[in-house]
């Protein structure tokens, strides 16, 4: 019996996982119990920035514990301090608070957002507007928040005063921020949504709403940030700079962490004690957060990023030319979606199922969209070798569709 038939005995099974266990990786090569390699197309749902065992992050690792792993966060650590330094002069923001994952960082940001309001407007200043498709995360606050009824409906009652409007239509947006809201948070592409990328139009607009309104902008850049889209931040993109950003997955390089960055003149919305945390900002994961982004924020490294985008979504262009397989190629950098055509639709867990059985990893966003987040230093010959793994997969699905 392998580790996958073992699963269910001893964890709650609610993933659904591949039959493949991976026990050990390499760049952007996995390596499987039973010996099989697969190439890694999906980089842990992008979180695996710079491929699996980097030596860098390792000897950062390496290094920081042997001099300190943990203290309580009534002292100061030099690695945190570090990399609220770097992450604070990288970004528009001027404060941050660094967590331990993406829901974390989120919780943060939207209890700094409703608190502020409170102190500076009042009791009915605390609106929270988000959008139809949007992920933020599992906590029930999170998933209140996030615009996907299969995450939180179950678990009702949810948290009061949050709305959902319609993603990309700037009339939508208007209707809903109002002098009562406290916080707009949206993603710059809704990865989990469909990789569905927001316009600069509506991002605009949502910018000058929540100045017209006093309210916070908050952008969620969990899976956005840390050079995804070829910047570091996925708001360089565009002309407008949000209030509070939220980070995780690519921060950390595979070692969890999260971070959210705020702007000064909203610091006060967490004061002493309002807020903490036990292992946030460890010395483990900032050592290894810093080191990360010492090596993507370069401009070799994000140019490549864009370089190997391209590749993508030429090599998945093609591969529709001859199949005709997908409606849509959409994304940004090194998050992109292969929305299928109405003929396949709900299939592309099959397609990303059998990717596994000829050696390649990939991910889906929804049930129509195959999603790829690999490495952003992933090689030309491993996504090379990957994309054409992937070629072998989708013959297979299309002759059974005869």
């Amino acid at each position: 019996m392998n580790s996958r038939q073992q699963y269910a005995d001893y964890c709650l099974d609610i993933y659904g996982q591949v039959e493949f266990v991976p026990v050990r990786g390499n760049g952007s090569r996995l390596y499987g119990e039973d010996g099989r390699e697969v190439i890694d197309l999906a980089a842990g749902i992008a979180v695996n920035a710079l491929g699996h065992a980097n030596p860098d992050l390792i000897q950062a690792l390496n290094y920081q514990a042997e001099q300190l792993w943990h203290v309580s966060n009534i002292m100061v650590n030099q690695p945190a301090l570090a990399l609220a330094k770097t992450l604070t002069d990288l970004s528009c923001c001027d404060r941050a608070f660094i967590c331990n994952s993406g829901t974390e960082a989120i919780e943060a940001g939207l209890k700094l957002a409703r608190r502020y309001a409170l102190k500076h407007f009042g009791a009915e200043k605390h609106k929270i507007v988000s959008f139809q498709n949007s992920f933020h995360g599992r906590t029930l606050f999170a998933v209140s928040v996030g615009g996907q009824a299969k995450y939180s409906q179950d678990f009702a009652p949810l948290p009061p005063g949050i709305v959902h409007g319609i993603f990309n239509d700037c009339a939508s947006a208007e209707q809903l921020i109002d002098q009562n809201t406290a916080v707009v948070i949206v993603e710059p592409i809704q990865a989990e949504g469909g990789v569905r990328p927001a316009s600069a139009e509506f991002l605009q607009k949502l910018r000058q709403l929540c100045d017209q309104h006093q309210a916070i902008l908050m952008f969620d850049e969990v899976q956005t940030g840390i050079g995804r889209t070829g910047k570091l931040f996925a708001y360089q993109n565009y002309a407008v700079e949000p209030d509070i950003i939220s980070l995780a997955k690519a921060l950390g390089g595979g070692f969890p962490i999260g971070a959210m960055l705020v702007k000064q003149r909203y610091q006060d919305g967490l004061e002493l004690g309002s807020h903490g945390t036990t292992f946030g900002g460890n010395p483990l994961a900032c050592a290894v957060a810093n080191k990360v982004l010492e090596i993507i924020n370069t401009q070799q490294l994000l140019e490549q990023v864009i370089e190997r985008s391209n590749q993508i979504k030429a090599y998945l262009t093609e591969l529709n030319y001859r199949y005709g397989l997908y409606q849509d190629i959409r994304g940004c950098g090194l998050l992109i979606g292969a929305q299928l055509a109405n003929l396949y639709t709900g299939q592309a867990k099959t397609i990303m199922q059998l990717g596994f059985d000829y050696g390649v990893a990939s991910l889906i966003a929804t049930p129509e969209v195959n999603r790829f987040t690999p490495a952003l230093n992933i090689s030309t010959n491993e996504l090379e070798l990957g994309l054409s793994r992937f070629t072998q997969a989708v013959e297979h699905f299309m002759a059974n569709q005869a």
